[in-house]
């Protein structure tokens, strides 16, 4: 009989393991252009053989016969032959010399005055939770209450509502249930209108009451009917209140401009800045692909090192450090200058798949994969996907995400291929111009898509206008 225990075995595997540079490499492939440029000032400052090319005295040709000289020069002379002292000496210099260019700017009282009021002129965006607590400090409500209130306020979501209930709120906060609802009766009647609701109902009936539109028809349908409101089922909810289509219809236009979130306009912007790292423009009948190199510091080995090579008798240890560094620095130039032909070469294989959207814009994108781009361009699949990603393309269209232009599709019936995109483009423009009584129906979309040459199954037609925020057709109906 078997026993059960732990046991240590030993045995030989093989793994893959990355190298630190290839890791680096790739790291410098798929890092968007603000990212790249963080990973090489952080070189910058680690790699003293390093330095940064001025903008202004950057030139192309130049530039690449330089970097031609310098590799020759380093790998012909990288027997070192200077005191390591040499590298301490440099600092002091360069300290010695930024010391010599500010003694001219004094630092006064007054700039330092200045920078102060600069840094308490910043200001940040007021939350929610600040808002109504400033709101609160200006009513005459007791301390009890206002303990109660501030419990209300952190229990809120990011629309605005209350994440539990009143009762529960008061049994997890300690205070009395009365206390409780004293603090939630006042805290809706702060601004914004609707703000501390339990449900959608609840939030669109306090803004009714707010504007004294307790008892219209829009608030009674919101009271009394929401789940036919949900479904927009007009001709019911006009049999059951008696009155006409188009009263109904007014009520819901008026219910419309409510906020169904009011605390969602305090919410944190998650925007962020997009840089594109390429730019494809028309000049005359050609198209012109540029890389946007100004958030990409440009580097070089610096032209001390090759007095250091020259002059010469480091230590061993020494040696190798400098060798290491130039290495290094070797290196992170060459894995930027292939990020920049790899990014190029992907968008002229993307500018010549799509050239027809270039010229006429979104409905004439066609079917593309990242294998096709990557026999092309000579890499492998996966190249091509860390090349794309986070990075944009400036076109006459806009600016798109490079995966934008990496579409599944369907063959039509003249052998030419319809992106998805191209498919939902038309699927949007059809619904746009229906006729609003008689909205069109998925199986409808897709009897007008095959009278086009577009076989498309009615699941991904409806697929297609969920993705694409369409409602469907018993919502869209309006009566005249």
């Amino acid at each position: 009989m078997s026993t059960q225990g732990f046991h240590q075995v030993q045995k030989q595997t093989q793994t893959l393991v990355l190298a630190p540079q290839l890791r680096q490499s790739l790291k410098i492939l798929q890092a968007p252009a603000l990212e790249l440029r963080k990973t090489i000032l952080d070189e910058l400052e680690t790699n003293p053989v390093l330095e940064e090319l001025p903008m202004e005295s950057i030139s192309l040709e130049g530039e690449s016969a330089e970097s031609e000289d310098e590799d020759g020069s380093d790998s012909r002379e990288m027997e070192f032959g200077e005191d390591f002292q040499i590298l301490n000496q440099l600092d002091e210099d360069s300290r010695e010399h930024f010391a010599q260019e500010n003694r001219g700017n004094v630092y006064t009282s007054e700039d330092a005055e200045r920078r102060q009021h600069f840094f308490d002129s910043l200001t940040s965006e007021t939350s929610l939770q600040e808002y109504l607590i400033r709101q609160a400090e200006l009513t005459d409500a007791g301390p009890e209450v206002i303990g109660a209130l501030e419990y209300l306020v952190g229990s809120l979501d990011d629309r605005g509502f209350l994440s539990s209930s009143v009762s529960d709120i008061a049994l997890m906060s300690g205070h009395p249930l009365v206390t409780v609802q004293m603090a939630h009766k006042l805290l809706k009647t702060f601004d914004p209108a609707g703000i501390g609701s339990v449900d959608l109902g609840e939030c669109l009936l306090t803004q009714f009451a707010l504007k004294n539109r307790q008892n219209s028809l829009a608030a009674v349908i919101v009271r009394d009917h929401f789940e036919l409101l949900l479904r927009r089922r007009i001709p019911e909810l006009a049999r059951k209140l008696s009155t006409g289509v188009n009263d109904i219809q007014a009520a819901f236009e008026e219910i419309a401009l409510l906020d169904p979130a009011p605390g969602r306009k305090f919410s944190e912007d998650t925007n962020r800045i997009v840089a594109p790292d390429v730019k494809v423009e028309a000049d005359g009948k050609n198209w012109v692909i540029t890389l946007n190199g100004d958030y990409i510091p440009r580097l070089r080995l610096s032209n001390i090192y090759k007095d250091f090579i020259a002059k010469g008798k480091l230590s061993p240890k020494e040696r190798e450090f400098i060798q290491e560094k130039i290495r290094s620095g070797k290196f992170l130039i060459s894995s930027i200058e292939q990020r920049q032909q790899t990014i190029e070469r992907i968008t002229r294989e993307i500018l010549e798949f799509q050239r027809d959207f270039f010229e006429a814009g979104v409905s004439k994108l066609r079917p593309l994969t990242m294998s096709q781009v990557a026999d092309r361009v000579g890499v492998h699949e996966t190249t091509v996907s860390r090349a794309i990603s986070n990075k944009y393309i400036d076109t006459p269209w806009g600016i798109f995400d490079f995966k934008f232009f990496f579409r599944p599709g369907y063959e039509v019936e003249n052998g030419k291929s319809v992106s998805n995109t191209s498919i939902k483009e038309l699927i949007v423009h059809l619904i746009e111009t229906e006729d609003p009584a008689k909205p069109l129906s998925d199986q409808a979309l897709v009897k007008v898509l095959y009278e086009r040459d577009i076989k498309i199954a009615r699941r991904t037609v409806a697929k297609y206008r969920e993705e694409m925020g369409i409602l469907p057709t018993n919502l869209r109906r309006r009566y005249r």
